[in-house]
C-alpha cells in the first residue's frame, strides 16, 4: 500500500477510476443520462472546476507560500526552488489556466449565455449574466496575465531563457506584480462565478 501512495501517477489513475465508477453508478441508478447538451455542459463544467482548482490553488501556493518563503531560504537551497519546483509549478499553472478558460467558454456556449455574459448582461435584464460575465472577464484578464506577463518574465527570472543579469530582477518584479494582481482578482472572480450559479 505504501508503494501505491508514493506514486502520484497511480494515485491519479485510481482517482480517475473511482470517478468513472461513481459516474457509472449515478448513470445506472438514474436510469441513464441522455448524451445531450445538458450532459456535455455538466462534463465541461466538471472539467472547468477541476482545472480551476488546479489554477487558483497554484496561484495561492505561489503567493501564500513560495514567494513569501524565498527570502527565508538560504542561497545554497534556492536552486531547488528555482531550477526544480518553480518550473514544475509554472507548467501546471499556465496549462490549468488555459484549460479553465477553454472549458469555461465551452460551458457558456452549451448553456447559451456566452454572448450575454461577455457583454456583462447589458440589455439582457438578468443579473446572472452580469455576475457570470464579470467572473469570465476577470478570468480572461488573469489568464492573459499568466501567459503574457507572468510566464515570459518568470522564464527570464528563472534562467529558462537567455536574459542579461540586470533583466532578471526586473522580470521577477513584473511577474510577482502580475501574480499579485491575479490574487487580488481571484476572490471577486470566484464570488461572481458562484453567485451566478446560486443567487439567480
Amino acid at each position: 500500500m505504501g508503494n501505491f501512495f508514493t506514486s502520484l501517477s497511480k494515485v491519479i489513475n485510481a482517482s480517475i477510476a473511482l470517478a468513472i465508477l461513481l459516474f457509472l453508478y449515478l448513470f445506472f441508478d438514474n436510469g441513464g443520462f441522455a448524451l445531450d447538451t445538458l450532459f456535455w455542459s455538466w462534463l465541461f463544467r466538471y472539467l472547468h472546476v477541476l482545472s480551476g482548482i488546479m489554477w487558483i490553488g497554484l496561484l495561492w501556493y505561489l503567493n501564500f507560500v513560495q514567494i513569501p518563503s524565498m527570502p527565508k531560504i538560504s542561497d545554497e537551497q534556492k536552486p531547488a526552488i528555482t531550477k526544480v519546483i518553480a518550473p514544475a509549478v509554472l507548467f501546471w499553472f499556465r496549462w490549468s489556466a488555459l484549460a479553465t478558460i477553454v472549458t469555461g467558454l465551452i460551458v457558456a456556449y452549451f448553456n447559451n449565455y456566452i454572448h450575454q455574459a461577455l457583454m456583462l448582461g447589458i440589455g439582457s435584464g438578468s443579473g446572472k449574466f452580469t455576475a457570470i460575465g464579470i467572473g469570465m472577464w476577470l478570468g480572461l484578464i488573469m489568464a492573459f496575465n499568466v501567459w503574457f506577463i507572468i510566464w515570459p518574465n518568470q522564464k527570464k527570472a528563472l534562467g529558462l531563457v537567455e536574459a542579461a543579469p540586470e533583466e532578471k530582477p526586473i522580470a521577477l518584479k513584473k511577474a510577482v506584480i502580475a501574480s499579485r494582481i491575479n490574487t487580488l482578482l481571484s476572490i471577486p472572480m470566484l464570488l461572481s462565478m458562484v453567485a451566478a450559479q446560486n443567487l439567480y
